[in-house]
């Protein structure tokens, strides 16, 4: 199994690759030169390379460049990990069933930005992260696998935040470690996981290795 990771520069994503067994890892690119997602690769002699979309005219040119960046390591699973910009049609179709995201909420629940706040805002008792397939749809993609956890009393957005990041870096690895198992794949827009079709998100409440 060989995976591409993409990491922003903003977001620190490398406490989810180090979980990730790395001689699964073929290469790590951002779109900063600066992501802490490249440092990370460069120190354990991983390919590693930025794609500014301010070297391209527009977002189509970037899209068609980032997809052929990516096929050149001929990756079996793309995974994003704090890459933040919306992915174009070029890369989604090209690697369609092949891409996996992580999303810092209970989905179909508060795609897009801002989820802590939002949760808080609506009064919500739970919160949580999904790993989802990629699609054109923004964070819309199947979801695979969900952790929740609660919302505590006088919890505010950095607090709620870094409750769910504890998650994500739990279950991350763990729906990447059944895509390269072969027990989670997509098909036709169906999801299977252990030879059936996954009716319902996988919830993990204990353990992510206990599963």
């Amino acid at each position: 199994m060989i995976q591409v990771l993409l990491g922003h520069a903003k977001l620190d994503t490398t406490a989810i690759y180090t979980r990730v067994a790395t001689n699964t890892i073929r290469a790590v690119m951002s779109d900063r030169a600066d992501a802490p997602a490249l440092a990370w690769a460069s120190a354990r002699g991983f390919a590693n390379r930025a794609l500014s979309p301010r070297d391209f005219t527009d977002r189509a040119a970037f899209d068609a460049a980032l997809a052929a960046a990516i096929a050149d390591f001929a990756p079996g699973l793309v995974v994003l990990a704090g890459f933040m910009r919306i992915l174009g049609a070029p890369v989604i179709e090209r690697f369609a069933g092949r891409m996996l995201n992580i999303h810092p909420s209970l989905l179909p629940r508060y795609p897009g930005l801002h989820t802590h706040r939002r949760v808080l805002e609506a009064g919500d008792p739970e919160h949580g992260a999904s790993v989802h397939f990629v699609t054109a749809e923004l964070d819309g993609g199947p979801v695979v696998l969900q952790a929740r956890v609660p919302v505590l009393p006088g919890d505010d957005e950095l607090t709620l935040a870094g409750r769910v990041l504890v998650q994500e870096h739990r279950i991350y690895p763990l729906a990447i470690r059944w895509f390269a198992e072969r027990r989670l794949w997509l098909d036709d827009g169906t999801v299977w996981f252990d030879g059936r079709p996954l009716e319902a998100p996988v919830v993990v409440d204990g353990p992510a290795d206990a599963a």
